[in-house]
């Protein structure tokens, strides 16, 4: 059987290895989805066409057509096909109880397309966050565990900034501007919180705070470069299934991207928060001042649910 490439291999640069003859076969996963696809319609029109067949040959009986029941079971077998493809290409670093309910996507065409980039990139830039921190989102705590969703945009495109979490940056490095910000207005609307000296959200992750980018790479030192290659799918599949399949969420929504992103959350389900993104160009048109984080935790304890501890970093 011809080996399949790994997520895995997409993340990491390898060294140059000779390539071994083998029979023709599509650079990327994508092609693999479609040939098991065709391959289970095959198997599925096979009978049919032998029918067919048998109807314009003379002297032959006609073949029974496929029952109600074959057609399910071809069609259960297509989608398990598919799943297994998705099971083994599991992107390095990905959280078990995510995989568990996104791994379909990762078998799907755009994904893989997706995978195929960042690799190629790898190869000739600098790309943050490194491989096995792209996915530190789903790391923090289990899916069903988050109460609280914060979207970002795009990582920090400086170096050992940007760690898989959205406005977060790794000890020792300063924490941005942006991040300042939601600092000084936590300071005016979180009783005893201090300025902890460091940008590193992990504190809040771990309580069920995700802090998910639309796009979860960049190339050093252009933002935006990895805008529109299939990340925001993905990204938007997560928060499609949160809204779906969990029900008391906050969700944070700063500035026109972010409101823009999260226009499909079920406001009757979850609850929805919205001001001016953190940034020293628009923080004072309503960030300042928005009293999120206190109203964050009235909002989750209103729900049953236990508030964050906004000065655990």
């Amino acid at each position: 059987m011809i080996g399949q490439k790994t997520l895995y291999s997409f993340f990491s640069p390898n060294p140059a290895r000779k390539r071994r003859s083998r029979s023709p076969e599509p650079a990327g996963l994508g092609t693999g989805v479609a040939a098991l696809a065709e391959e289970s319609g095959d198997a599925a029109a096979s009978p049919a066409k032998k029918a067919r067949a048998g109807q314009d040959e003379p002297g032959t009986p006609p073949s029974s057509p496929l029952s109600p029941e074959q057609l399910v079971r071809i069609q259960r077998n297509k989608a398990a096909a598919l799943l297994r493809l998705a099971a083994r290409n599991v992107p390095a670093g990905f959280g078990e109880s995510w995989k568990k309910h996104l791994g379909g996507e990762f078998g799907k065409p755009y994904f893989i397309k997706l995978m195929g980039f960042v690799a190629e990139e790898r190869k000739h830039y600098t790309v943050y966050p490194p491989p096995h921190q792209v996915f530190t989102w789903t790391q923090m705590c289990d899916i069903r565990d988050v109460k609280v969703v914060i979207l970002g945009q795009d990582p920090y495109h400086g170096p050992n900034q940007a760690h898989g979490l959205c406005f977060s940056v790794q000890r020792p490095v300063p924490p941005p501007p942006s991040l300042e910000n939601i600092y000084r207005e936590l300071s005016t609307d979180i009783d005893g919180f201090v300025h902890p000296g460091h940008g590193d959200l992990s504190g809040w992750a771990k309580q069920g705070v995700l802090l998910l980018n639309a796009v979860l790479t960049v190339r050093a030192h252009q933002a935006n470069s990895h805008k529109e290659r299939g990340w925001e799918q993905f990204t938007d599949a997560v928060v499609s299934w949160l809204n779906q399949n969990s029900s008391g969420l906050v969700f944070l929504l700063w500035g026109s991207y972010a409101q823009k992103k999260g226009s499909a959350i079920d406001r009757k389900r979850h609850h929805v928060l919205q001001t001016a993104h953190p940034s020293p160009l628009s923080v004072y048109r309503g960030f300042f001042g928005c009293r999120h984080f206190s109203k964050t935790n009235e909002l989750l304890q209103k729900s049953g649910k236990k508030p964050i501890d906004w000065k655990e970093l």
